[in-house]
């Protein structure tokens, strides 16, 4: 039987959790600190670094006015705004950053966000500077599957909630219609159960309006829920970012025989290291997308495609402005030229693929940008664990994607047949000890091998008829069995920790936005470790 870990700390019916980051083997690596040296750009570990970096970032802009620049592109406001100004005046600033997801996308797009505000109010207590946390909301991204479907838990367990329509393929989320909302609007609120605090929903609602688009919907609501708290998001679909992003992509276009060389060069290493690449290369591809007009059906759409490298001169005189965008390698080093960026705050994936970064930026000449990992949070609900004490289960049960239902009907499977189930084993071990003993020495009529396949075909029978009366509990005891879907799905949905897979708006009108600010409260030591170069209090 496994053993029952103690239940988390509660406040309010909620529990927050520092969990482990996870990731590639690569990723993992690099947390741990086994690799990392000769891939990335060295990250300050004490206040005296980190003020020498940030004044080296400021200077490296120096003579450039960014906020102006992209002002429009984070129509920022509130408390979000005054930070950005600080740190336009005399600052720097903390990035992160994410695709769109639907509804905000898993757990993960707030931990994120979160990580960076404490880390932005560390360094700014630190090094006293102001220093503004941004989030570069990636609307620009294609990738359909990743936008178009979330999770929720329910009392019927784990519930996906999705885009309608044909998945589309090479257009920006910032140009892809939402469509029908209605069905997966009504599983959200479901999840939602009374909403006490309906003033999420309403955010929810006024971004996802049937004219928007998955990428306008999921700025809206971020900016919606962030700023307030001090968080810029950037748009990076904005015309203003487009256009201030075209110098430098032109620049990548031009050098973009290079700029794949010192890739693949980079790649090669990690190979040879052990390790896998996070992003695969694509020979003859440059790291730049060309948006254009296609033609498909009987409707034309902008559909972004990788500029050839054969091609990339060409393309980056004759291009229109505001048509070019930077792939995800190429990403952070855009970035890192039009914005003040001490350091990205980074998820495990993007963790890997910063070591393919740095000679991207050196083959562009380029600074190369500081990379840190994110602090990774679980939001849990107080009635699962409760819930998981009366099915008598551990959370390590739950790691097994069928342990923990034969566990739950083996309890609840009667007394009497699981006691004769138990004498039948018995007494047929017995039996053949007995046989093989009678049977023992020259001249017997059967092999010990005859002996034991007898032993294994009536363990085997057994366990099978056990199989079908444990299905015929599962079958009659239907109020435990969904109690443990909704279990699993609230602590271990799809085997996975519920930053990765669950929405985090069920949460936030249930017990309330201020939900956020005790997450941000519970990154706040992961922040100082990284400011001080100590170790995090687990």
């Amino acid at each position: 039987m496994s053993v029952r870990e103690p239940v988390p700390m509660s406040v309010d019916g909620v529990i927050i959790r520092t969990a482990q980051l996870g990731g590639s083997t690569l990723s993992q690596a690099v947390q741990r600190g086994d690799v990392g040296g000769e891939w990335y750009s060295h990250r300050p570990s004490s206040p005296a670094a980190w003020r020498a970096h940030a004044l080296q970032v400021r200077a490296s802009l120096e003579g450039f006015d960014w906020l102006t620049t992209l002002a429009p592109a984070f129509a920022a406001t509130g408390a979000a705004a005054d930070r950005l100004a600080q740190a336009a005046a005399r600052g720097v600033v903390v990035t992160t950053g994410q695709q769109p997801g639907l509804f905000g996308g898993p757990a993960y797009t707030w931990t994120k966000a979160l990580s960076a505000l404490s880390l932005a109010d560390e360094l700014s207590a630190a090094l006293d500077m102001p220093v503004a946390p941004v989030f570069w909301a990636a609307s620009d991204d294609a990738d359909w599957m990743e936008a178009a479907v979330t999770h929720v838990a329910t009392t019927r367990g784990l519930q996906t909630l999705s885009l309608v329509g044909e998945p589309t393929e090479g257009i920006a989320m910032a140009d892809v219609p939402l469509g029908d909302l209605s069905a997966a609007r009504a599983t959200l609120a479901a999840a939602c159960g009374s909403a006490a605090h309906s003033s999420v929903l309403d955010a929810v609602d006024a971004a996802y309006v049937p004219h928007a688009t998955v990428g306008a919907a999921y700025v809206q609501l971020l900016r919606a829920l962030l700023e307030p708290l001090g968080i810029a998001v950037l748009d990076a679909a904005h015309p203003a970012f487009r256009a201030a992003s075209d110098p430098f992509l032109r620049r990548a276009l031009t050098a973009a025989a290079s700029v794949s060389e010192a890739l693949s060069a980079r790649t090669q290493a990690i190979v040879a290291a052990g390790y896998a690449p996070q992003v695969d290369g694509v020979d003859g591809l440059s790291l730049v997308f060309l948006t254009a007009l296609v033609s498909k059906a009987d409707a034309v759409q902008r559909v972004r495609v990788r500029v050839p490298v054969a091609d990339a001169a060409t393309v980056a005189r004759e291009a229109e402005v505001g048509t070019l965008g930077a792939n995800v390698l190429l990403r952070p080093v855009l970035e890192r030229s039009l914005l003040p960026t001490l350091t990205y705050v980074a998820g495990p994936g993007e963790l890997a693929y910063f070591a393919q970064v740095a000679p991207i930026a050196s083959a562009l000449g380029a600074p190369a940008p500081i990379v840190s990992p994110r602090w990774a949070g679980e939001v849990l609900d107080d009635d699962a664990y409760r819930a998981l004490d009366r099915l008598g289960l551990s959370e390590e049960t739950l790691r097994d994607p069928h342990a923990a239902e034969q566990q739950v009907a083996q309890r609840l499977m009667d007394d009497g047949i699981s006691d004769t189930l138990e004498r039948l084993r018995v007494a047929i071990d017995a039996q053949l000890r007995a046989l093989r003993d009678s049977v023992d020495g020259a001249g017997s009529p059967v092999t010990h091998d005859v002996v034991a396949g007898l032993a294994r075909d009536l363990t085997h029978r057994i366990d099978k008829f056990e199989h079908r009366v444990l299905g015929g509990v599962k079958r009659n005891e239907v109020d435990a069995m969904r109690e443990l879907a909704y279990v699993r799905a609230s602590l271990r949905p799809m085997g996975s920790s519920p930053e990765r897979v669950l929405n985090l708006l069920p949460y936030l009108a249930r017990f309330g936005v201020g939900l956020l600010t005790r997450l941000r409260s519970a990154s706040l030591s992961h922040a100082h470790a990284l400011v001080h170069g100590t170790r995090a209090d687990s």
